[in-house]
């Protein structure tokens, strides 16, 4: 292998569950990456642990009123770290030379401002924040290929797809891409069965080790409806191209099928280190601190359809996707104010999308030609969900 230029790392959403896997694999390369930038929400402590750690040159902190905590924190372990606090500074630092790679893994649509930033300044995106895509694909996908930035989704399903579509010459060659589902905790249930679940039986997830948001995102399955909308704006390729496939072992990550008949997929034990590996190193390959596969441990893998009448967030997101402008932003946000309300115990697991459904039928989708649309269309999908709630128990 060629000797690397020492790469410097922005890690937002540091101390979430992909931002300590995109570390592990940057602190096993200490000659190739440097944890330059790190950023997190709320938790000043932990940021201030991982700043020790990994000695960045700058932390940024969402909640500017934690500047304070944070400047002290940083001075207090006597580290020389930069301290920031709100979106502009981080927009800014994403944006400037303190880094050349960026892993954009904050939960939500807070992450779209410095996922677009980073986009508009040619940096490499290692892309896990999947609302930068859904609410705003085109204006991303546009900005990265006018500034020449790498995307390199860091999802294992779109990562999956990224490393098979490596093969091909064309898009014309591909003739379909198969995502995979693990099913989440309440495969296999019907809809009925499905009325009384509880938060703490929707975020223990059977494979992944995720926030409890993403995790609810997984029992809905919006979390799949989501991502066939990032596929769509990833890969240029249209609805009929595009399918879901239940694969309860998660080993097959997603699978390309091409005009000559062939399909290809790619297997993995399911740990975000390879994707972030595979990102972080691409085209070369590098230990991600993850073993092999050993296929005689695992000697049946099973596929089956989804079931959109248990999990209609699945059927709402294709529809989505097939009326485009506006339609993905607000599914996403209604998705997200109901799946709060879930958490917090206000309404039942049923009513996410029910809630959902409801928001798309109100508001019609509009021509995304702009962020300040995709915004208000956020804006508005949020005030509809939050004046439904009322409607919904738990």
């Amino acid at each position: 292998m060629a000797e690397q230029a020492l790469r410097n790392v922005a890690v937002l959403g540091a101390t979430g569950s992909i931002g300590a896997s995109a570390l592990d694999v940057i602190a096993r390369h200490p000659d190739r990456y440097r944890a330059s930038v790190l950023a997190a929400g709320r938790n000043v402590d932990a940021l201030v642990a991982l700043c020790v750690a990994h000695r960045p040159a700058h932390a940024v902190i969402a909640d500017p009123a934690l500047f304070a905590a944070l400047r002290d924190g940083l001075a207090g372990a006597g580290l020389s770290t930069q301290p920031h606090a709100g979106d502009a500074p981080l927009d800014q630092l994403v944006a400037s030379d303190a880094c050349d790679t960026v892993v954009a893994a904050i939960v939500g649509a807070a992450g779209l401002s410095s996922t677009l930033a980073a986009a508009r300044a040619g940096k490499r995106l290692l892309l896990a924040n999947k609302e930068s895509l859904v609410l705003a694909g085109e204006l991303l996908t546009t900005a990265a290929d006018a500034a020449g930035a790498e995307i390199i989704p860091i999802d294992s399903e779109h990562n999956a797809i990224f490393q098979c579509l490596r093969s091909r010459r064309a898009q014309a060659d591909v003739r379909r891409i198969v995502l995979t589902a693990s099913g989440g905790p309440f495969r296999g249930r019907t809809r009925a069965e499905l009325t009384a679940v509880t938060r703490e039986q929707a975020v223990a997830h059977p494979k992944w080790s995720m926030g409890p948001k993403i995790s609810v995102d997984s029992a809905t399955l919006m979390n799949k409806g989501l991502e066939l909308i990032e596929a769509h704006h990833l890969f240029d390729v249209s609805r009929e191209r595009l399918d879901v496939l239940v694969h309860p072992q998660s080993l097959v990550h997603s699978l390309v099928e091409f005009v000559d008949g062939s399909t290809l997929a790619q297997l993995g034990l399911p740990d975000m280190r390879t994707s972030l590996a595979v990102g972080l190193g691409w085209p070369d390959r590098i230990a991600s601190g993850v073993g092999g596969l050993d296929l005689l441990a695992h000697p049946k893998l099973e596929f089956e359809a989804p079931d959109t009448d248990a999990f209609p967030c699945l059927r709402l997101a294709w529809h989505a996707m097939e009326a485009g402008g506006t339609a993905p932003a607000v599914l996403n946000a209604a998705n997200e104010v109901a799946v709060s309300a879930f958490l917090q115990g206000e309404i039942g697991f049923l009513s996410i999308p029910a809630l959902v459904e409801a928001s798309l039928a109100a508001l019609p989708a509009t021509p995304a030609d702009s962020l300040e649309a995709l915004l208000a269309a956020d804006a508005q999908a949020r005030r509809v969900t939050e004046h439904n709630l009322a409607g919904h128990t738990p």
